[in-house]
């Protein structure tokens, strides 16, 4: 009795030694595969700058579906992985729909702020039923609200693939949210104006996103021809220089002032159009317009970065729609049509660029030849294998739409319509004559990189009643495509000087019960779940009790 009380008391003081040293130390372990749990050190240091309370709401709480409680689970226990580096993140539960007397004035709140619902068809017991849900966190932060999206949709994807898709983007999604709160000293953002760019109402919603991260300000080239060290001087104080779809070509002069730039460390998006045409075009031409090629005198510009932006259309079976209307007034109808020249392009996930987005749709775009030489390149997003080329002039008319395509002509597929380009940039004039004197130039440069898009249209939105809508929204068709996270990406990979944009390469897979199979052996489960325990309760209690007997008829 002795030895065993000896042996009770130095458990319990092992137990209480543990407990006390838990206090003092605090250690998680992820032995996951995929290292789900394990934060990368850009979120670490994006979670361990605040000094204040961070409050996030998740609003998955409730009754929701099966696959958004995992979204839920598997959102929670990120933010315990970010509360273990930073006690000043903490997270709640929040059941935006609780109130059922306002529940239609709740949505309508919901969605006036931005927070769009996922419209979810449940089946069960042979009833259909339709829900909303808002998976979505609202992260607070000295009087600040930053919202991330927990959802990832993907054209054609099956709600499994969503929640992947939606967990694989979960740590990415609240880094950068942590990091746009953080935020003292913003980078800036030059928009090239001069040679006929588009108007600043037509990249409003991209602008308007990216000034959470960036301060954006106009640089005018046509100044370049009074006084260009003015404007390269100006030039340089900005970090990116954004160029949207230039109508009218670049002087000698101006395009010097742009190579110095991106020689001296500037960082560009170029969205470029090689050919002349819109469907706008097409519709006030009485159903054809010729496209023409577009000549913006940079083809020695991109040729010394190994790109060259070829003047023909690319015609792609994999393609977005356009809306033919027909009759008049009241009568009037609006018909969706393929449209072969405004390609639906789809990512190779093989850059965190590009990593998990939606298609990009593209109009009337142009291939790009990607040539060898000293630089990094590379393609972002390509055409589809089933695509082929055009060359231009060409007339281009609605007539095309009776004639079904030939699919064996489409032969010419995989064309680059987006390049990065890496390196130490050299002087597009490097051993040129100059066309002005410029002060402190340089013909080669430090490390630097750009991106090429061989459609302006790609940041282009719509707009309704005077008002922009959101990029990459068509009204035509009420379809949403990925160009809005793909130029955010793009401008947030070229300023980011913390890797942390390379989480979006991080690989997560979530296991997911096979609903069907659910369903069709629901009976025998329930069967298993409820009588194996019962069958184990009564053979163990027949098992004491001829144990008993025994033991006690000795």
């Amino acid at each position: 009795m002795g030895k065993f009380l000896i042996s009770t008391l130095k458990v319990l003081a092992a137990v209480i030694a543990l407990n006390v040293a838990g206090n003092f130390f605090y250690g998680r372990f992820d032995l996951t595969e995929d290292k789900r749990f394990t934060l990368s050190q850009a979120s670490i240091e994006t979670a361990e700058k605040f000094d204040a309370p961070v409050i996030v709401d998740v609003l998955l709480d409730g009754n929701i579906p099966p696959e958004f409680a995992k979204l839920k689970v598997e959102t929670l226990q990120l933010l315990q992985s970010f509360a273990a580096k930073n006690n000043n993140i903490q997270y709640n539960l929040v059941n935006p729909l609780a109130d059922e007397t306002q529940t239609q004035q709740t949505i309508a709140d919901l969605q006036r702020i931005g927070l769009k619902p996922a419209e979810v068809t449940i089946e069960e017991n042979g009833k259909v039923s339709q829900e909303l849900v808002f998976p979505w966190a609202m992260v607070n932060y000295n009087h600040q609200t930053v919202k991330v999206s927990l959802l990832k949709n993907k054209l054609g994807s099956s709600m499994e693939d969503r929640i992947n898709n939606s967990v694989q983007q979960l740590e990415y999604a609240f880094a950068d949210a942590f990091t746009k709160l953080n935020i003292t000293e913003k980078k800036r953002v030059a928009v090239i104006k001069g040679n006929g760019e588009l108007e600043d109402i037509y990249i409003a919603d991209y602008l308007t996103t990216i000034r959470d991260y960036y301060n954006i300000g106009a640089i005018t080239l046509d100044s370049v021809a009074s006084n260009p060290q003015k404007v390269l001087d100006q030039l340089n104080e900005f970090d990116l220089a954004l160029i949207a779809k230039p109508t009218e070509a670049f002087s000698d002069e101006e395009k010097y002032v742009m190579d110095q730039f991106v020689v001296n460390g500037g960082r560009s998006i170029w969205l470029l159009d090689q050919v002349a045409m819109e469907v706008d075009s097409i519709f006030s031409g009485g159903g054809s317009a010729m496209a023409i090629p577009r000549d913006l005198n940079l083809k020695d510009f991109f040729f010394k970065f190994g790109l060259r932006i070829n003047p023909v259309l690319v015609n792609d079976l994999y393609f977005t729609q356009i809306v033919l209307a027909s009759g008049e007034g009241n009568d009037s109808q609006y018909n969706p049509v393929p449209w072969y020249y405004n390609p639906m392009v789809f990512s190779r996930n093989n850059h965190p660029i590009n990593t998990n987005i939606e298609a990009v749709r593209y109009q009337f775009t142009s291939p790009m030849d990607v040539l060898e030489n000293d630089y990094d390149k590379t393609v972002l997003l390509q055409s589809s294998p089933l695509s082929k080329t055009e060359g231009t002039p060409k007339q281009i008319g609605l007539d095309i739409l009776n004639n079904p395509p030939n699919k064996e002509l489409y032969t010419d597929g995989n064309q680059p319509l987006a390049v990065l380009v890496e390196g130490n940039f050299s002087s597009t004039f490097k051993n040129r004559i100059k066309p002005l004197n410029l002060k402190n130039t340089l013909e080669e440069g430090p490390e630097n990189k750009m991106i090429v898009i061989s459609d302006g249209d790609v940041i282009k939105n719509q707009l309704r009643n005077g008002r922009p809508l959101e990029l990459g929204y068509d009204k035509w068709t009420s379809s949403s495509y990925g160009n809005k996270e793909f130029l955010v990406n793009c401008i947030n990979y070229l300023l980011d000087d913390t890797g942390l944009i390379n989480i979006r390469n991080k690989r997560v897979t979530i296991p997911l019960l096979d609903v069907e199979k659910i369903a069709s052996q629901k009976t025998k489960w329930q069967l298993i779940n409820i009588g194996v325990p019962v069958l184990l309760t009564i053979v163990i209690g027949i098992f004491f009790s001829y144990y008993r007997k025994r033991k006690y008829s000795l």
